[in-house]
């Protein structure tokens, strides 16, 4: 099955340069449907307002981590379907692993580029 270019994806970071550098990334992807938060509460609170087809959420972020939204996200019966890419500075292999655990689709290290994006998309939405 082909990919929705026109669903709609939420990103989560408090850092608004790395908010833009995703925006950017997934223009040259091909996908222009695209809101952002700046914390996981507001993140959460959109989610609860809209269809989301993708969420790409920074890892540390106050007061509510990425960790914490993927856990409200799957939580939540309304949510818990929804595709969830983790964004994170650090590799270490416990937060991994507590991703994971708490229902992660895929992961991603920063620095990355649109290749990088562009696997972890199809690995987790399929070919586009």
């Amino acid at each position: 099955m082909a990919v929705d270019m026109s669903m709609p994806i939420l990103i989560v970071d408090d850092y608004k340069t790395m908010l833009r550098i995703i925006r950017n990334l997934l223009k040259q992807l091909g996908f222009e449907n695209v809101e952002d938060a700046t914390d996981g509460s507001s993140a959460l609170q959109k989610l609860r307002e809209r269809q989301f087809g993708l969420v790409i959420s920074d890892w540390n972020m106050e007061p509510m981590t990425g960790l914490q939204l993927l856990r409200e996200v799957r939580a939540d019966a309304k949510l818990a379907a929804v595709p969830f890419i983790m964004i994170t500075a650090e590799s270490k292999t416990e937060n991994v692993v507590a991703a994971k655990e708490a229902g992660v689709n895929n992961y991603i290290v920063k620095p990355f580029n649109a290749a990088t994006l562009k696997t972890k998309l199809t690995s987790v939405l399929g070919n586009f």
